[in-house]
């Protein structure tokens, strides 16, 4: 039987592995047990997170703490327990127009968050960052696309080269809003992850197929990321309110659930928190999208935006603010159709939709009509690596319509570097005639634009599309506005027989792959078939 030195030895050891859920207060920290295995400290003086111990291990970096952006700086931070389940932590930014919550509930290894803002906030971008140890958790999002251990900086401060001549980026990481909803860092026996429920997204903007940031290891600390607002290729304004709800969550290594639930910010008096009775939906049809293709309907305003993927050409919006949105089909990501909807809280919107693409005849098509580049040569790469990378093909070449595969064909073409594609493609006489010349871009750089020769025939140049002032294809984005490009090409400029497509660009810039450049969507020469 023990003695009771050694029954008090065990009640103690019991209560500290068994730490009620609380609160507690010392004169520089709040300091929340959620008694779920997690226990994190904030900084009572800027908001900024101090520590992040789970299952007994540290787990914040050792350099600079966890927060907003680089920190809010000197904040008014407060904490309260609401009930006996949830504790509130509210950061007010005292000269950045951000109000930061952290909620913890009891029994949860879980930081759920909020971001409230008024304002942009310098520089320019919003994102919530956990600066992690990253011995502890050293696999990032994607694997090592994000790894910079041992690498060199080649193009700014953030694109490296390794000494096996491969590339990476922190943009690599980022993947479509649409698809992200969970994203994490992991290590033995344990994972952090980012978790955002579709109604996360909806003050941010760029709409579902915007990408960015989502960790980057480097040799102390393992950065993960979820970036609500940013500058890189912004294609809309920034919207103010609430970023949120979203989380922060650690397990021992499983994969949580992405669908969050967060209704209970509803009791804990969140500052711009909306909550499910006071909003409304839209479902129906979509109509005209070939089953091969993704049907994505988008609604947005100047306050808001949703999303949803159609299943058996049916869709069914998450649940939206009231107002009246814009609302669109993609097949893919390229837009086939644009209609308003009017939302009211507590119904839901029946409207169907259908694509208006016009569907002409062609002599030939390189690529699909869908917003992405993918199907295109080194398309499957440019998202993680940088076009100079080792494992790329080549750029520019020749191809050959009823011989060569889309994989032949340049995703990207630049100034600089392979320069231009040439088309070889056969004609017969019913064909040499005026014919409409389509070429499908999905991002441009520094005002690149498609130069276009046929025999004697050059076309005039389109001019510079709208500018996005972001360096694109090289950090792995591939979506500006989408620019589509037609000429009429007289049936002097063909004969019966083979002819060629000289395709370049307009434009000129630095060197190489920061010269005037743009991504290929797709091309087609319309007319009628050979008889």
């Amino acid at each position: 039987m023990l003695g009771s030195p050694a029954l008090l030895a065990l009640a103690l050891l019991s209560d500290d592995a068994l730490a009620a859920f609380g609160l507690t207060t010392t004169s520089t920290r709040y300091k929340v047990d959620t008694n779920g295995g997690l226990v994190f400290e904030v900084n009572r003086a800027n908001g900024d997170i101090a520590s992040l111990v789970f299952n007994s291990i540290e787990y914040q970096g050792k350099g600079k703490a966890s927060g907003i952006n680089s920190g809010l700086g000197t904040s008014q931070v407060s904490a309260e327990t609401i009930g006996s389940n949830y504790i509130k932590i509210m950061v007010k930014a005292s000269s950045l127009p951000v109000t930061q919550y952290y909620i913890a509930k009891s029994e949860d290894p879980t930081i759920y968050m909020a971001t409230y803002i008024t304002g942009e906030v310098d520089p320019g971008e919003l994102r919530w960052l956990a600066r992690l140890r990253q011995e502890n958790v050293p696999t990032g999002v994607h694997g090592d696309v994000g790894n910079t251990i041992g690498c060199t900086a080649f193009e700014g401060k953030d694109t490296f080269r390794c000494p096996n001549q491969q590339t990476r980026c922190k943009m690599y990481t980022g993947d479509r809003f649409i698809d992200d909803q969970i994203h994490g860092v992991s290590g033995s026996n344990v994972a952090v992850w980012m978790i955002m429920p579709k109604v996360a997204y909806e003050t941010s903007s760029g709409g579902p197929f915007m990408r960015d940031i989502n960790s980057q290891t480097g040799s102390s600390d393992q950065e993960l990321y979820w970036y609500m607002n940013s500058g890189h290729v912004r294609t809309e304004p920034w919207r103010f309110g609430l970023m949120g709800p979203y989380a922060m969550k650690f397990t021992k290594g499983d994969k949580p659930s992405p669908d969050l639930d967060t209704s209970f910010f509803s009791t804990l008096d969140i500052q711009g928190y909306v909550p499910s009775s006071q909003r409304g939906s839209v479902s129906g049809s979509v109509a005209g999208v070939p089953k091969e293709f993704e049907a994505v309907v988008h609604w947005y305003n100047d306050k808001a935006q949703y999303w949803a993927k159609a299943a058996n050409n049916a869709f069914k919006s998450p649940l939206m603010k009231p107002g009246t949105y814009t609302m669109k089909l993609y097949r893919g990501e390229y837009e086939v159709a644009k209609d308003t909807v009017t939302v009211a809280a507590g119904s839901n919107t029946s409207k169907d939709i259908a694509s208006a693409e016009p569907n002409p005849s062609v002599v030939w098509r390189i690529g699909n009509f869908d917003g992405q580049p993918f199907e295109l040569k080194n398309g499957d790469k440019i998202e993680r690596m940088h076009p100079s990378d080792v494992r790329m093909g080549s750029w520019g070449g020749t191809y050959t319509v009823g011989q060569s595969s889309a994989r032949d064909f340049p995703m990207a073409l630049f100034s600089k570097t392979g320069g231009n594609v040439k088309v070889n493609f056969n004609l017969t006489a019913n064909q040499v005639r005026d014919l409409t010349l389509r070429v499908g871009t999905t991002l441009s750089f520094k005002g690149g634009r498609p130069s276009v020769a046929i025999g004697s025939w050059t076309g005039k140049d389109p001019g510079a599309p709208k500018l996005i002032d972001s360096r694109g294809v090289t950090r792995g984005a591939y979506r500006g506005y989408g620019e589509v490009y037609t000429w009429t090409v007289p049936a002097s400029a063909f004969k019966n027989g083979q002819n060629t497509l000289t395709l370049g660009v307009y434009g000129s810039g630095d060197k190489d792959f920061l010269s005037a450049n743009y991504i290929v969507d797709a091309i087609e020469l319309q007319g009628p078939a050979a008889s």
